[in-house]
């Protein structure tokens, strides 16, 4: 097979949770424009419709949905609805995701079972339920998107979110275990560990020049990511061209975790 054919989604269907705002908004339009019919869910309908009438104005193909990947009924309707409108899933992208905030000592549990539900119970639950699927079509790629924050942490004045970082943890050691145990069925699991992206979690620096450029000295490339950073490793891992990697966390983040120094 010769290279770009590696990397063709056409005629294959991706979904992508939180596929709205932020990376998961880059994660379907690069999907998109590799070919792939991307279904978009959040809880935010709008949010989605906005992403898939950009995708099909540029001749691509999208469907948005809305769900809260939260909820155990909510995932098992959004299965529903989008084997109803397609014969085989290819990919799934599990990108929704959570962040409370809260020193430690402080720390609610009513905020750490709310990130807990969603990163972590419902990434699961759905790539169960969409195994089950893939199982039977011969195989597929799912991707769950975790943090170089599963590797590193801050100060609660720096990083006051340690339900997200060990969300995100158990994340990078549910991709380790899936793709050990799915890989008879031909079902790739991977992850991608992004760095800082100019997302809605950087409001804090990226409406601010000089706090985004001191932000980014941090950074070895010395800068933030953007959509186009995202699109390459997706499509990736959720192509033919990663047909052998599987069990891996591809971290995205211009060197940052690299030069974490050890705490």
């Amino acid at each position: 097979m010769r290279t770009p054919a590696l990397f063709d989604l056409t005629g294959r269907a991706a979904l992508v949770t939180g596929g709205g705002r932020g990376i998961g908004r880059h994660i379907s339009i690069g999907l998109a424009e590799a070919g792939a019919h991307v279904f978009l869910a959040s809880r935010n309908l709008e949010h989605c419709q906005e992403v898939a009438e950009k995708i099909e104005a540029e001749g691509g193909r999208a469907t948005a949905l809305q769900a809260d990947v939260s909820k155990l009924d909510e995932i098992d309707a959004l299965v529903g609805e989008v084997l109803d409108r397609t014969d085989r899933l290819h990919a799934l992208v599990n990108n929704a995701a959570i962040v409370w905030a809260a020193p430690l000592l402080e720390y609610p549990m009513e905020g750490w079972d709310r990130v807990f539900d969603l990163n972590v119970r419902g990434v699961f639950y759905l790539s169960q339920q969409v195994a089950r699927h893939m199982k039977e079509r011969g195989g597929g790629s799912i991707v769950h998107i975790s943090s170089i924050s599963a590797f590193r942490s801050g100060s609660d004045e720096q990083e006051p979110v340690v339900a997200y970082n060990a969300s995100k943890g158990a994340v990078t050691s549910l991709t380790t275990d899936m793709a050990v145990k799915l890989a008879p069925h031909q079902i790739r699991v991977n992850a991608i560990a992004p760095g800082p992206f100019l997302t809605s979690m950087m409001d804090h620096v990226r409406h601010d020049p000089s706090a985004l450029e001191a932000f980014n000295r941090q950074v070895p490339q010395r800068r933030s990511a953007g959509e186009d950073d995202i699109k390459g490793a997706v499509v990736f891992l959720a192509s033919d061209a990663s047909a052998f990697v599987t069990g891996h966390t591809l971290v995205v983040d211009g060197g940052m975790l690299a030069a974490s120094p050890a705490i």
